[in-house]
């Protein structure tokens, strides 16, 4: 009996000891999952699991953006949950948002004012973000308006993402790619507030990531919940497969998305969407889809791609899009008709994207 009682004993101690190795190795792959791989020198020219496809490919390194590295930084490693955020807590009660079906399409409206709450910008010299990032800017209100293909078509040729805006969010603000203006990994390196998000130079708030206050709901499948509509017209979904599993980037194709059921125009479907998760690059890769019109640009009408010459037509607005000097541009394209093929080679911009931005925009004929 004495000794039943003595390995029973054991056997208990060694069950305590096994269940506490588990349970250390469970919160040190908690900690290592919180850890990312820096997306730095991950642009690519072409589409490439785990890059970027970016318009952009020549970078000034003195870009405006965060003036400091901070210590969430070691070496190739980004640890976001020891990353500061900047401080406030500033409401936007007139944030407007709406989608509705019109003439065969969707079509998002929207004055750019996300439905949640926001941090204080500019960020304040008391606010200990500025000691890396000193972001001047103000969230202003802008004029969203996407015209979007119900049932968007898949294309065998991706194209390049753009600087600016990629997508728009269902919670009022735009989703950028993956890179700050020096084409740095912007999670990473810029201060963001507490909802992953922040305005650039003409007040646009935006999101690099998956950011805290994006919709993080399911469908009756276990699938995350849709979080934007892509330009292409694809949607763009969370980190949750069918039956509630995290996807990883190699589950996803080379613009982060694949084919599966999902919620669309209130069914289950079976389509191409996007997912957004941890990894770089956190959501669109490369545009999967045939790019359609859209405008995110004051001085467009609804009832077409009309520019009002007050703000500067076609030029500023391919420009602002593409995120370059209006000069440069100007130099690239040459005297009319614009040179496409020549722009695109002098500027790093993939011609498809650039020919389309000047086909909707409808400057003189393009060569």
């Amino acid at each position: 009996m004495k000794r039943q009682i003595k390995v029973t004993k054991r056997f208990k101690l060694f069950l305590t000891v096994l269940i506490g190795f588990f349970f250390l190795k469970l919160i040190s792959n908690a900690l290592a999952h919180d850890s990312r791989w820096l997306g730095d020198g991950r642009i690519s020219a072409d589409p490439k699991i785990n890059h970027l496809f970016s318009c952009k490919k020549i970078f000034n390194p003195n870009a405006p953006g965060a003036h400091r590295t901070g210590p969430w930084l070691k070496g190739d490693l980004f640890h976001p949950h020891e990353k500061i955020h900047v401080n406030g807590e500033v409401n936007w009660p007139n944030a407007k948002i709406s989608v509705s079906v019109e003439k065969g399409l969707r079509v998002v409206r929207a004055n750019n004012l996300p439905t949640h709450s926001t941090g204080e910008f500019p960020i304040r010299r008391s606010d200990p973000a500025y000691n890396f990032d000193r972001n001047p800017n103000s969230i202003r209100e802008q004029k969203i308006l996407m015209r979007l293909p119900l049932l968007p078509k898949f294309s065998q040729s991706p194209s390049c993402v753009p600087m600016g805006l990629i997508a728009f969010t269902l919670v009022g603000g735009a989703l950028y790619n993956a890179i700050d203006a020096g084409g740095r990994d912007a999670p990473a390196y810029e201060i963001l507030d507490s909802c992953g998000g922040h305005p650039e130079r003409k007040g646009q708030y935006h999101y690099h990531d998956y950011a805290p206050c994006l919709p993080n709901e399911t469908d009756k499948n276990g699938h995350s919940s849709l979080i934007a509509y892509a330009l292409d017209g694809f949607g763009v979904y969370g980190a949750k497969d069918v039956g509630g599993k995290i996807v990883s980037n190699k589950n996803l194709d080379v613009c982060h998305g694949h084919k599966g059921p999902v919620v669309w125009n209130g069914n289950i479907q079976n389509i191409y969407h996007y997912h957004m998760n941890t990894e770089y690059p956190y959501s669109i890769g490369c545009l999967r889809g045939k790019l359609t019109k859209y405008s995110n640009t004051v001085g467009q009408s609804d009832s077409g791609y009309r520019f009002n010459k007050r703000h500067g037509g076609p030029l500023v607005v391919i420009a602002r899009k593409l995120n370059i000097d209006i000069n440069e541009l100007r130099r690239a394209v040459g005297p009319p008709p614009p040179d496409i093929n020549r722009a695109a080679r002098l500027l790093a911009i993939d011609p498809a994207l650039l020919r389309e931005l000047f086909q909707q925009n409808r400057p003189h004929s393009a060569r």
